[in-house]
């Protein structure tokens, strides 16, 4: 029996070593931490004989044959540079269910917008009647998919940076890359190696949809992508490559591929970055065949995604908006640019690297307020004062950020109150999904 060994007790991990034991591979899984909440988990997969080790890091051994890596778990780590020399395959649970799902897939990679043209295609695909999962990031784990009796239609995987850098032969038919601007530069090391991680993908892709808006991009243009499929929000005029390959919008019609497919305003979501991810959504089901009466009414239909933009409630006039998923400045500065001013920001968190200048500007030209909460609050203060803005306050959690934003918000009249943190969450959260959740859950407590 061949001997696999899984990193990472997630939601990728525990789905990737049910698959495997069903193929016949003896499995080890293994988690650094051993929280009550893994405790439980390991308990449950010893039922169905599953062994799990807790708080302790994984060393290799000659024995083993395979490892398979959760998302958050750094692919150069010694262990798995130990792993790779000893000759051991090493690869992410991405790449494990693309060896069991024969599936086309669409693979929807990028800095920002990622989850919501993820869910958008998802949408459009389901609406075409078609199995059409969204996987990877948002929704099931790739290797649940391979796990289930019925092979999608379609697998619709919103992939990460750390997912192609563990995924060797994942090649979808559509590849999409939505934005790019630095982020995990602490794990990537150089904009240029992120940079060609992403590029990795959309290269092994079929067909290939870039936003050409997007400046980093475009600068590539032509040059590294004479074959893509390019979208632009700024009109025809605008389109690089092949004017009847790409999607734009004219005249307020969304075209793809020389058809006129849907009013643009038929999308809910605000922000002309969400316009940017319907034409990228758009080509993809375009590409994929599906006919554009259900690509309309599946935008028709389409809510909005949870931890994006996402309205929670109004309390007094005041519209209380969730952007927890704006993990990094480009995100949260999309999302402040959004949102109607004036407005209260709440911001911080797990702090992270990049260019927090148009962040900052946006902040001056919309924010009344910002209130700071997690390990980025002494930072993100330092970094207003220096550009002359000073109206923050350190409020340090989510609880006291809301109560003190209904204060400000009706002394300031505000229309606002927006959570968009511009940093992780793992300060004081497990991830953006629970800080988004806690907030719904305290706007709807108490401000009921």
């Amino acid at each position: 029996m061949p001997i696999a060994h899984i990193i990472g007790l997630g939601k990728s991990g525990i789905a990737a070593t049910r698959l495997l034991k069903r193929e016949g591979w003896e499995v080890t899984l293994s988690d650094r931490s051993s929280s009550p909440n893994l405790l439980t988990q390991q308990q449950e997969l010893a039922t169905e004989g599953i062994k799990v080790e807790l708080g302790k890091s994984f060393q290799p051994d000659e024995s083993i044959q395979l490892i398979v890596v959760s998302p958050g778990v750094p692919w150069d780590i010694p262990a798995l540079i130990q792993a790779r020399k000893l000759g051991i395959e090493t690869i992410g649970e991405m790449e494990l269910a693309w060896r069991y799902l024969k599936s086309p897939w669409v693979g929807i990679t990028g800095t920002n917008g990622k989850t919501t043209t993820t869910a958008l295609i998802a949408a459009i695909f389901a609406e075409a009647g078609l199995y059409a999962p969204a996987c990877g990031n948002i929704g099931y784990a790739a290797c649940e998919l391979a796990l289930a009796e019925k092979q999608p239609d379609w697998v619709i995987a919103e992939i990460s940076s750390y997912q192609i850098e563990s995924s060797s032969s994942l090649a979808p038919r559509i590849g999409i890359w939505t934005t790019f601007t630095p982020d995990h530069l602490s794990r990537h090391k150089t904009l240029e190696n992120y940079y060609n991680i992403k590029a990795k993908l959309l290269k092994k892709s079929q067909f290939q949809v870039l936003n050409g808006d997007d400046p980093y991009l475009r600068q590539q243009g032509l040059d590294n992508w004479p074959d893509a499929c390019w979208t632009s929000v700024k009109g025809e005029t605008q389109l690089l490559g092949n004017k009847d390959f790409g999607a734009y919008i004219k005249d307020g019609w969304v075209i793809a591929q020389n058809q006129q497919i849907l009013p643009a305003d038929t999308l809910k979501m605000v922000g002309e970055h969400n316009l940017q991810n319907l034409l990228m959504a758009v080509a993809a089901a375009n590409l994929a065949g599906i006919d554009k009466s259900a690509i309309a009414q599946a935008i028709a239909k389409f809510p909005g995604v949870p931890h994006r933009l996402e309205h929670i409630c109004t309390w007094q006039g005041i519209d209380f908006i969730n952007d927890s998923k704006a993990t990094n400045y480009d995100a949260a500065q999309v999302g402040l640019a959004s949102v109607s001013a004036p407005a209260i920001l709440i911001a911080g968190g797990d702090p992270k690297e990049g260019e927090d200048s148009a962040w900052i500007d946006t902040i001056k030209a919309k924010a009344v307020g910002v209130l700071l909460i997690g390990d980025a609050a002494g930072i993100f203060s330092d970094r207003l004062e220096q550009a002359n803005y000073n109206a923050w306050e350190i409020v340090e959690t989510m609880e006291r950020a809301i109560k003190r934003a209904a204060e400000l918000g009706k002394q300031n009249n505000v229309k606002v109150v927006l959570l968009s943190p511009a940093c992780a969450s793992f300060d004081q959260y497990q991830n953006f999904e629970e800080r988004g959740d806690h907030f719904r859950q305290l706007c709807l407590d108490t401000l009921a």
